[in-house]
């Protein structure tokens, strides 16, 4: 529009609203953004003066590239005497109006609003005292449809993918402390699974995308740093500058068998080519225990409930004599232990005058003897970015300590990063750049598994009474302690470990032809190494004052293994434009090898534990292996893309794979996918304004890809020789045994995804919902083969025996605005990603059907949904009446020594109709009187995010979690059974205030005895649907409130940007388990740290952390 029309549009065409409006009118949004936004602006903004009315001296109208009005642009004013910006915000016009000036040229306005390049217009010729008239066109900006997306070997505009691919921004990492970047993604993109199994510094997780892939060879989605495999728990949070997840076979076709389950695609930040740019950030933590669970820790209380449990199992006719291994017990002790609680005054420890022994009437809390109340942790971030048209370059380090959480002795996490990305332009038309990255974790753990060599918490659980104690009133450890965790206390007992990371990708760029055509190619090399130095030492203890014992035996082991990894990629893309024909074609060439060498050696009698080295040691106990493997992939892949006015869409990818882990008849395979896409709002016949249906495109997806990951020689005889640990007349032998059985015809599980989408855009831009609904089969999956007959003298090999089919649906909803608050811009967004799947066994060699159970978990049959849990099903509880009539026998349960019912026990239905209750034969035909109970696999994974910023104040949460899942607390499970379990567990104090009695005939758990929950077939061993947790959850996983220091302020210390910020993590979580028991964190519920629990999955791991950090980040 001209700008000598503009003065008769705004004042006499479209409506447009009286000049003394224009002023104070706002963005026409829906009601309930409207309100969503104005609770957020309360929150930071209290009260706001009255405005005046001025005459008006600039109005101006902003359109986009069609002449559509944008409403809800910020305009910001800035003239040569002002001191202050002045700010406002179009209408639902795309009008703005600012007041009358005294100020003098020249008049720099600059003009922003999502999804649009921000533009900047200087103006010397406007006159201050009259009224004038500014026209705008923006042009759309990357930031919304033109959003350039990370996809394999190059990028996309978001507005033309036809794959399932999503991405974020460096934002989810901002403000965050973390040990890894892994815990910044989780939960941030829908169907991206991130499974950390606990808090451990050290810890991995596994990258899933779209629920199960295969219970065969298993399979996790590729994680690619710069387009090369890695670790994300070796990077630099602070590097990364976007994440994008390939979900469907068509986005991942182009990486092959290497990505049949998704890709990961990290990219780190790139060079700058601005003046040298120099950024400091840094944060200190303290961390607590997200849960605390709490026990009875007074001894008389919880040495009557350990004698009633034990009294209760034994049908009531025996007293316990010992507390498990060591610790006497009686009567007589019992009612000494009870004069001793109610009178404080006296002793806690004495001497037994006959033996000479200590014994101890404590109230010890033996969690809070494990861990320390808090603990601190600290993180440092330097980065320099500078260069020009001819080089760039981006240098980065990272400094990490976490002090750990337990009181003696603790753990101690220490991680380096340095980064250093360069690129040189020796000619127009190429492009040198080299990458290098730098890791070195260092962490000190204390053995807790000593001498005992069982996990500490199962230790704690049954050798840590309150009545017992950690240490003598000399400072000597106890027996009991000695056993629970003496080697934590000593301090002479650790794991040493440090993981080193070199690697560095070179990689040329070349364009021809008008910039049409690219070639590339890059070459990386890797090496990773991990060194673990364990030391036990024998812990002293006494019984007796003066008397030490030593408990434990003196041995070193080492274990070092090293990755080398080789990668090379040469690809070419060409590029065209026919008027409104788009086409672009790309080939390439894959290598990549993987070496990797392990050794281990272990030595007993360590002469001197202060000086720990295996020139040192005279036991005759040793063992020395070692092992290794290597295998390597090479493929061709092509990707073409064609669209017609960014309307119609079509990509084909494909990839010719070759793989050293199969037979070589079987080593190559090809795998195609094909994808389409339809932008209906881009049709003329499309009428939709645009400030209700911006933008609308569908699009679909199929394609097959194959799955390698199988162990590398699964296809030849293997035998592994070893060495004994003894010797024999002076000879150390070594033997072998029969090697393994070759299955037939070894080949690719195949993994074929049907997948589509829906992306629409709202209310111009302000509204954006993707929707995806994908069926997934897995097919030759890599499974047990026909049974044999048992005189076959060896396992059954495994081969391509089963098929899975999975399907799910992903969602995501994001809504984002600006208006004037308090005549400044208030920003605010907020969004939900949801997403769900399940999976079904389709082919499976189980022909009797069995059914899962505690002892075969994995158990699979035709038709059964992945992660079915079988079991009983309660009747509530016996009451005299029940016992006196007709009930179905119950006798396969035991529910104590001489299984005799009472009043209180668990009541079953009889499900089948013949008067027992029984597991029949554990299959589907006859499960007996079992059926499903609930199921294991997490459903309804979610994210809410959102924030607001005004006037330099930011806030952004984020809530995470899992709408439904079940868990079965398990047997041995003391944090969920307390004393049920074993008489002399813990007992947590949940349970102990639930618990069956006649007064009480409705409580959670049934009558009190021990071992009902640890013996086999016992009452709370069996599984069954009251005691299936819904361990669904809800974590506000980050909540950050920040101030962004004003301009005029740091202008003076020549600083471009200052921030500070405080932030919380795992702040607060609710589960529907909390009703019952609250000692288990659901997050993390089926851990496995060997050090805690070795292996149990039963919620006794490495605490997860709740954080509260103070950080600052400045620019120069």
């Amino acid at each position: 529009m001209p700008v000598t029309m503009l003065h008769r549009y705004l004042v006499g065409k479209g409506g447009a609203l009286p000049l003394t409006e224009e002023r104070s009118s706002q963005p026409s949004l829906p009601q309930a953004g409207r309100i969503l936004g104005l609770l957020l602006a309360l929150t930071v903004l209290q009260l706001l003066p009255a405005q005046a009315q001025h005459k008006t001296w600039i109005k101006g109208l902003i359109e986009d590239e069609k002449g559509q009005p944008i409403p809800g642009a910020s305009v910001q004013l800035k003239s040569g005497a002002d001191s202050v910006k002045r700010m406002t915000m179009t209408n639902e016009h795309g009008v703005f109006t600012f007041d009358d000036s005294q100020n003098k040229p020249p008049f720099v306005f600059t003009i922003a609003y999502v999804g649009y390049l921000t533009q900047t217009i200087t103006k010397n010729n406007l006159d201050p005292q009259k009224e004038q008239s500014i026209y705008v066109v923006m042009k759309e900006a990357s930031s919304a449809l033109n959003e350039v997306i990370v996809v394999g070997y190059g990028t996309q505009k978001k507005v033309n993918l036809t794959g399932a691919v999503d991405q974020v921004g460096k934002e989810v990492f901002t403000n965050r402390p973390m040990t890894s970047a892994t815990k910044g993604l989780q939960g941030v993109l829908p169907n991206l699974n991130i499974r950390i199994t606990d808090g451990k510094p050290t810890r991995g997780a596994t990258y899933n995308v779209r629920g199960t892939t295969s219970i065969g060879a298993g399979g996790s989605a590729l994680v690619l740093i710069d387009g090369v495999p890695g670790d994300p728990n070796l990077l630099n949070p602070n590097d990364i500058e976007s994440v994008s997840v390939l979900k469907d076979a068509a986005a991942a076709a182009i990486y092959g068998a290497r990505g049949s389950f998704g890709v990961v695609l990290i990219t780190t930040k790139a060079p700058s080519k601005d003046k040298t740019q120099l950024t400091y950030s840094g944060n200190y933590s303290l961390n607590d225990r997200t849960i605390k669970p709490k026990f009875v820790t007074n001894g008389y209380e919880w040495a009557k409930n350990f004698d009633e449990a034990y009294y209760a199992w034994n049908d009531y006719k025996a007293h316990p004599a010992k507390a498990n291994s060591v610790f006497p017990f009686s009567l007589d002790y019992l009612d000494e232990l009870k004069r001793r609680n109610d009178d404080p005054s006296l002793p806690k420890v004495d001497i037994d005058p006959t033996t000479g022994n200590y014994v101890y009437y404590g109230n010890t809390d033996w969690m809070h003897e494990l861990y320390a109340d808090s603990d601190p942790s600290t993180e440092q971030n330097l980065s320099m970015s500078g260069g020009n048209s001819k080089s760039d370059y981006y240098l980065s380090g990272r400094y990490y300590s976490q002090k750990g959480i337990f009181r003696y002795n603790t753990d101690h996490f220490k991680q380096y990063n340095v980064r250093a990305k360069g690129t040189v332009r020796p000619f127009e038309w190429m492009k040198v750049e080299n990458n290098f990255d730098f890791s070195n974790r260092h962490y000190f753990y204390p053995i807790l598994n000593h001498p005992s060599n069982t996990p500490v918490w199962r230790r704690i659980s049954d050798e840590a009474f309150p009545v017992a104690m950690l240490k003598n009133p000399d400072g000597s450890i106890t027996e009991n302690g000695s056993i629970v965790f003496g080697s934590f206390v000593t301090g002479n007992n650790y794991s040493d470990q440090t993981q080193l990371l070199l690697r560095n990708t070179s990689r040329v760029t070349t364009s021809f032809l008008h910039d049409h055509l690219h070639v590339n190619g890059d070459f990386t090399y890797a090496f990773t190494s991990n060194l673990e130095t364990r030391l036990y030492t024998p812990v002293p203890y006494e019984k007796m004052p003066g008397a030490t014992l030593l408990r434990g035996e003196s041995k070193m082991n080492e274990e070092n293994d090293r990755t080398m990894y080789t990668g090379m990629n040469i690809y070419a893309d060409y590029s065209q434009q026919l008027h409104k024909h788009a086409f672009k074609l790309l080939v390439g060439y894959n290598y990549e090898n993987t070496l990797f060498k392990s050794r281990y050696y272990q030595h007993d009698g360590l002469i001197n534990s202060s000086l720990p080295d295996f020139s040192l040691m005279n036991g005759l106990n040793y063992t020395l292996t070692g092992g290794g493997y290597e295998w390597r992939t090479l493929g061709g892949f092509f990707r073409a893309n064609y669209n017609y006015d960014e309307r119609y869409l079509l990509e084909v990818n494909g990839r010719y794979d070759g793989s050293s882990k199969f037979p070589t008849q079987q080593q190559w395979g090809f795998f195609p996918s094909a994808s389409a896409g339809w932008r209906v709002s881009r049709e003329a016949f499309w009428k939709v304004s645009p400030g209700f249906i911006s933008d609308l495109k569908v699009r679909g997806s199929y394609g097959s890809l194959g799955n390698g990951n199988v162990d590398p020689y699964q296809f030849l005889e293997t035998m592994t020789v070893t060495k004994l640990n003894m010797s024999i007349n002076g000879v150390t032998p070594i033997y072998t045994q029969n090697p393994n059985v070759i299955p037939d015809g070894l080949t690719w599980e195949k993994s074929t995804t049907l997948n589509g989408g829906l992306d629409v855009a709202f209310l111009n831009d302000h509204l954006r919902v993707n929707f995806d609904r994908y069926v997934r089969k897995t097919t030759n999956m890599f499974t047990p083969g026909p049974t044999l007959p048992s005189v076959f003298g060896a396992a059954v090999p495994k081969g391509n025996y089963a098929d899975l089919k999975t399907q799910g649906w992903e969602l995501s909803v994001n809504w984002n605005n600006t208006f004037n608050l308090g005549n400044k811009p208030f920003g605010y967004n907020f969004g939900v990603v949801v997403s769900d799947y399940t999976s079904v066994i389709t082919r499976y060699n189980n022909q009797q059907g069995l059914i899962p159970t505690l002892a075969s978990p994995n158990n699979y049959y035709v038709g059964m949904r992945v992660g079915e849990m079988w079991g009983f099903v309660n009747d509530g509880y016996f009451t005299e009446a029940d016992l006196a009539g007709k009930h179905a026998d119950q006798s396969f349960i035991r529910v104590a020594a001489a299984n005799q019912l009472l009043p209180g026990d668990i009541r079953f239905k009889d499900l089948n109709g013949d008067n027992k209750i029984t597991q029949g034969a554990n299959t589907t035909k006859d499960p007996g009187d079992q059926r499903v109970i609930g199921n294991t696999e997490p459903r309804y994974a979610f994210g809410i995010n959102g924030g607001a910023n005004w006037n330099g104040f930011f806030m952004n949460f984020f809530f995470q979690g899992i709408g439904k899942r079940d868990f079965w607390p398990g047997a041995d499970n003391s944090l969920f059974w307390g004393q049920y379990n074993r008489p002399y567990s813990w007992m947590p104090v949940d349970v102990l205030n639930n618990r069956w009695s006649e007064e009480n005939p409705n409580a959670y758990f049934p009558r009190f005895r021990g071992y009902t929950a640890l013996n086999s077939n016992a009452e709370l061993y069996v599984q069954q649907s009251k005691y299936v947790q819904n361990v669904a959850y809800i974590r506000l996983k980050n909540l950050t409130l920040g101030y962004t220091l004003p301009h005029s302020w740091t202008d003076r210390a020549k600083m471009k940007e200052a921030r500070l910020y405080f932030t919380g993590q795992n702040l607060w979580t609710w589960t529907p388990m909390y009703r019952h028991v609250r000692t288990m964190d659901p997050e993390v519920i089926e851990g496995a740290d060997p050090e805690l629990s070795k292996g149990a999955g039963n919620g006794m791991d490495y605490p997860m952390l709740k954080t509260y950090t103070v950080g600052m980040s400045i620019t120069f």
